[in-house]
């Protein structure tokens, strides 16, 4: 079982900056690939961005495609998201997810393991 706990979320202002850490517990995630996904009240959860268990890729989804990135420690057991010019509309909660796989996956039934979540907030 692996247990994941995002922080970093928080309220910024509308072209500002936050970064995501998904710290993992309970087993290794240095074979799994890991996903970023992003959901508000009453619509799908979005898939933002994904990494294979090297960081040899990445995958991102067409809305934060040159604004976020995705990074991983492996030596810390920990992914990221660095998100940049944040707008209101990034305003959500924040999942990471982490894969049974290495390679990157952007839908969401590919992911086992989830965390609980951290709110973002982007005032105008």
């Amino acid at each position: 079982q692996v247990q994941l706990v995002e922080s970093g979320g928080g309220l910024v202002q509308a072209g500002g900056s936050l970064r995501l850490s998904c710290a993992a517990s309970g087993r290794t995630i240095s074979y799994s690939a890991m996903g970023w996904f992003r959901q508000t009240p009453g619509k799908e959860r979005e898939f933002l961005a994904a990494i294979s268990w090297n960081g040899g890729s990445t995958m991102y989804g067409d809305s934060v495609k040159g604004r976020f990135t995705i990074s991983r420690d492996n030596a810390k057991n920990t992914a990221y998201l660095q998100m940049s010019t944040l707008k209101p509309e990034d305003t959500a909660v924040y999942y990471c997810a982490a894969r049974g796989r290495t390679a990157v996956a952007s839908s969401q039934s590919e992911y086992a393991y989830w965390g609980q979540g951290t709110q973002v907030t982007v005032s105008s």
